[in-house]
């Protein structure tokens, strides 16, 4: 079972509006659970044991839609901010490696072409460079987290 395979079955079953679902098949064993929140919507986690396990296990939660409108939420004043976006996935660092500082912190001015950090694809770790100069406002991923292709990971203040 491929990754689009597994995001085909997440999206099936948060529309379906189930609260669990569990497939196992030969080497892979899937459980996807859904939750329902008036509040902000969870992130859906994909969790891979290592090749060299026996047996592989997924844990998605994918959220479900609220069945009643939810009210407009207020205006945050983001619309000042650049958000800079992961070009591909993988597994998101903040650091060269364990031992070394952070590349950028909240509050940290950024130049173009100044690493912001790392995202692991396939075991090659790729620099993600700053497009644009400013300050770091916000960071939208925590360290050793998966990211998706174009997934906000850091808010820019480029005045």
């Amino acid at each position: 079972m491929d990754l689009k395979e597994i995001q085909n079955l997440i999206k099936f079953v948060s529309n379906s509006g189930v609260a669990e679902v569990k497939l196992e098949m030969d080497d892979v064993k899937i459980t996807i659970r859904t939750t329902l929140e008036s509040s902000a919507p969870e992130p859906t986690y994909v969790q891979q044991m290592p090749a060299q396990a026996p047996a592989q296990q997924i844990i998605a939660a994918a959220p479900v839609a609220a069945a009643t409108p939810v009210a407009a939420a207020p205006v945050v004043e983001d619309s000042k901010f650049i958000t800079i976006k992961s070009p591909m996935i993988g597994t998101f660092y903040r650091k060269p490696s364990p031992d070394k500082p952070m590349f950028v912190e909240v509050g940290t001015t950024i130049s173009k072409g100044d690493v912001l950090c790392v995202v692991e694809a396939m075991k090659l770790f790729n620099e993600i460079e700053s497009e644009i100069s400013g300050k770091i406002v916000k960071i939208l991923v925590d360290d050793m987290s998966p990211v998706e292709f174009d997934q906000p990971l850091f808010l820019v203040d480029p005045s």
